[in-house]
């Protein structure tokens, strides 16, 4: 009988996409979490040197040995003695959460992941024949998690923690006191501690807070050069873990998924980390006064409430309008002309909010708040 996998019927299209494709070619796109800067010139030029040189080829599945030292390099100030066999190469952070799930995620086994939620996670777990075990990250705490909270989900079958800092869809974030405290609750229950740290190089008003070299060798850090160098069309990212033996199945599942990386681009990320290594920051200067504008106009609304992110390029705000879910409010929005993201879209607990990425100029960004604050005042009577 002709007929799908129960996988395939369990996953759902994303509500962000969803929304993407109905929107009008007039909206102003808070939707996708795109970057509107483009790649280092120098990582350009490199990518088409690369390419013109013969740099088309497959590589190996771990990925180019100078890109994966140069990595390891980058996290000596958490690690000293990493090198490229701490790394792995892999097309996207998306990918690369898929690998460690593959790695460590057994039939009946759960893993405690954060809700709001990244889209994937959940579905990766189910993917693998795993089972997501959501813990609330809730607004009134910063959307980091509490360690009660955390102590009622886990249960003899859950093999892993994932833990997305700085945070989407919330744009929370961590200190080095909270972050000790979730290492702490990982290694009590032995514990992979996987931690997603794509927007690592996107953080404001103090320095990154990694749960790499926290004390607690059993981690696997996922990375991604998509937002903070712009590449997101580039599919190219990495996992980095000091567990040698975790980087060993982790390579052995990337070969089943996508057998290595893109030749040349890597060439190009490695051009960019190399003669172009402050380029995140220069992005994230206008990320910030962005940040600073959107949350003003937000804050200024009657019935929304909004924390100021200090990571990422996200808001996630509380919009209340009385009788109608946070779907229904970004329905109206699209139809006023706003693209962004119901709350629900990232998980059940996202009910209330609505999710807006800053990655648009700040003349459009006022433009899309003064739309946002007319449909609100007409919804509201």
């Amino acid at each position: 009988m002709v007929r799908f996998s129960d996988r395939a019927n369990s996953i759902r299209p994303t509500g962000v996409r969803r929304m993407f494709d109905m929107a009008g070619d007039d909206a102003v796109q808070f939707g996708l979490g795109e970057p509107d800067f483009q790649p280092p010139p120098i990582a350009i030029e490199a990518f088409t040197r690369a390419m013109e040189e013969g740099k088309n080829k497959y590589t190996s599945t771990a990925g180019l040995p100078a890109l994966r030292s140069k990595i390891a390099e980058m996290w000596h100030n958490r690690i000293p003695d990493l090198d490229e066999s701490n790394v792995c190469i892999t097309m996207s952070g998306t990918n690369a959460i898929l690998d460690v799930f593959l790695a460590i995620v057994s039939p009946g086994d759960n893993v405690l992941l954060p809700e709001p939620y990244f889209p994937l996670y959940p579905s990766d777990v189910v993917i693998c024949g795993g089972e997501p075990n959501l813990y609330p990250c809730t607004f009134e705490n910063g959307f980091v998690p509490k360690i009660e909270d955390l102590e009622a989900k886990v249960d003899d079958c859950t093999v892993a923690i994932l833990y997305n800092f700085p945070s989407n869809p919330t744009g929370g974030n961590v200190t080095e006191g909270q972050r000790d405290e979730l290492v702490e609750f990982a290694r009590k229950h032995d514990l992979w501690l996987i931690t997603d740290e794509v927007y690592d190089r996107i953080v404001y008003d103090g320095p990154h807070v990694s749960f790499l070299g926290a004390g607690y060798d059993n981690v696997v850090m996922v990375q991604s050069f998509s937002k903070t160098f712009a590449m997101t069309g580039w599919r190219v990212g990495y996992l980095l873990s000091p567990n040698l033996g975790m980087m060993k199945e982790l390579t052995k599942m990337q070969y089943y998924v996508t057998a290595c990386s893109n030749d040349a681009m890597q060439y190009a990320v490695l051009e960019a980390l190399v003669e172009s290594p402050g380029y995140p920051e220069i992005m994230c200067a206008e990320f910030k006064a962005r940040r600073d504008l959107i949350c003003e106009r937000l804050n200024a609304m009657p019935g929304v409430s909004c924390h100021v992110p200090t990571g990422a390029f996200y808001v996630f705000p509380k919009v209340e309008v009385p009788g109608m879910t946070s779907k229904e409010i970004a329905m109206k929005l699209l139809d006023g002309g706003v693209l962004c993201s119901p709350g629900t879209a990232f998980g059940d607990a996202g009910e209330g909010h609505l999710r807006f990425a800053y990655t648009i100029g700040r003349e459009d960004i006022s433009l899309g708040m003064d739309r946002v604050e007319k449909v609100l005042k007409e919804l509201r009577g």
